[in-house]
């Protein structure tokens, strides 16, 4: 059977996306990520013309790579507080297998990029807002079927409670990736959303 070989912008794509994400944009040169996708350099301001329009492309990538998992996870088939504590669960093991592979705590791809560069590169800013509002929406939604279920108050502003729960998210990854500490994301991160959700007791239940 025939395998298909990625392209060379795929290529590209895949080996900024891995060296960035366990290390910085800033330590990473073109010349790097040529040598990692074995691509000419050519070949790279061919596809990109600079390094900026590279990482804004690792960064739309990482969210389409995501994005599946998001609509399993938010599916409405499922009930709207499980929904959250699946997420949970799936940043948890994601984490937790990438720290296998890479051998440390690797973080939000996403914020890691935004927060190095988007002082910076406005492309990176934007790339960032974009992504970070894609993933909101997923929380709305959800978040319209709690109060619709009477879970939140009917006065909840859905729209803040998604900012909040999406920056308690990042926060959390940021610490796991400075401490390097992955327990701290099994140990807080769920208990944490769901006081976010005002319901709290819910893990002490089912401890």
């Amino acid at each position: 059977m025939k395998t298909t070989q990625p392209d060379t912008k795929t290529k590209l794509i895949e080996a900024a996306m891995e060296l960035i994400w366990k290390g910085s944009y800033g330590s990473v040169s073109v010349d790097d990520i040529c040598r990692a996708a074995d691509v000419k350099k050519g070949s790279f301001y061919h596809f990109f013309p600079s390094k900026v329009d590279l990482a804004i492309a690792v960064m739309e990538e990482s969210y389409t790579l995501l994005q599946p998992e998001l609509d399993s996870i938010f599916s409405p088939g499922t009930e709207p507080l499980a929904r959250f504590e699946r997420l949970a669960d799936a940043i948890y093991e994601f984490q937790a297998q990438t720290a296998v592979k890479y051998h440390q705590v690797c973080g939000c791809p996403f914020t890691s990029l935004g927060s190095e560069m988007a002082g910076q590169e406005a492309g990176i800013r934007a790339k960032f807002a974009d992504i970070a509002h894609r993933r909101e929406r997923y929380y709305v939604n959800a978040l319209r079927d709690l109060v619709a279920a009477g879970q939140l108050p009917e006065t909840t502003d859905v729209q803040v409670k998604a900012q909040e729960i999406y920056a308690y998210i990042v926060g959390q990854l940021v610490i796991a990736r400075i401490e390097n500490d992955l327990e701290l994301l099994k140990r807080d991160l769920k208990p944490g959303l769901l006081k976010i959700l005002g319901a709290g007791n819910r893990t002490e239940k089912a401890a």
